[in-house]
């Protein structure tokens, strides 16, 4: 490891430097061909394609006019800029966000994406920048509530939870007894629970944080607790071991001169 202990709350899911070892726009015509790496044709292309479901903030958010922003968009501006090429955002949902980074649509997929063994089989990942695990956020009134998984599962719980990721992955192997409500649109499902027709949603710190104050009236449950230990980094396409070993060495050094967490900090403090 690169460095040290990762403390708590707000810097717990921003402790990227202990964790490195070491979409509006059509897609650019920049598949590599055969053979050739990722990292020689964005810089052929001057065009980075960057597939994001635009959905999850901090991370990746699209605005009402169409742009993008959060932590992974300002760096991946700077990352782009590092090859010479330009960012173009590829709009995508979490369930399409692997298959289309299989796919070729992209060139590496970001927005707050989980480091899970599934997705492993069918991608790289980048060496993991933040600790970022399962948290629970509920009404205020009733965080005393749900202290635990087994509290939550119950039948009286409606637990909610958005498509296609690891939040739905979560809820369904952990939740046998709570009501589970499939919400499609991960934009306005803490609205359902302020709105009372759900009781809890899971999901990473980072964004349970991050909408608590955002919508008044709902709290993140133990935050630097989380339920189950997770870690973010950028999907990149498999085998291409060149690029992967580009891009791990481009956030070791944003980390060790400090941007990284110049970044971090002015989207999460």
């Amino acid at each position: 490891m690169r460095s040290c202990t990762p403390s708590i709350g707000l810097t717990f899911i921003a402790a990227a430097a202990a964790l490195l070892s070491g979409c509006a726009m059509a897609p650019a015509a920049t598949t590599p061909v055969a053979g050739a790496s990722h990292l020689d044709t964005v810089q052929k292309a001057a065009v980075l394609r960057i597939c994001t479901p635009g959905d999850y903030k901090p991370f990746s958010f699209q605005k009402p006019d169409g742009a993008f922003e959060g932590i992974d968009v300002d760096l991946m501006t700077g990352f782009s800029a590092s090859l010479g090429a330009k960012p173009e955002w590829v709009k995508t949902t979490w369930a399409n966000l692997l298959p289309d980074l299989a796919a070729g649509k992209c060139d590496i997929a970001v927005g707050g994406v989980s480091v899970t063994t599934d997705r492993q089989k069918r991608a790289f990942f980048s060496a993991p920048y933040m600790v970022n695990g399962k948290t629970p956020i509920a009404r205020c009134a009733d965080v005393a509530k749900y202290q635990s998984v087994a509290a939550i599962d119950q039948p009286s719980v409606r637990v909610i939870f958005n498509p296609g990721g690891s939040n739905e992955r979560f809820a369904r192997a952990n939740f046998k007894k709570a009501k589970l409500t499939l919400h499609g649109e991960n934009v306005t499902i803490f609205d359902e629970i302020l709105a009372n027709r759900a009781d809890v949603f899971v999901t990473e710190a980072a964004e349970a944080i991050t909408q608590q104050k955002l919508k008044p009236g709902l709290c993140a449950v133990n935050p630097d607790k989380p339920l189950q230990y997770g870690e973010m980094a950028w999907m990149l396409p498999r085998d291409d071991v060149a690029f992967k070993s580009y891009v791990d060495q481009w956030l070791h050094l944003q980390q060790a001169g400090g941007d990284f967490q110049r970044t971090m900090d002015r989207w999460l403090k």
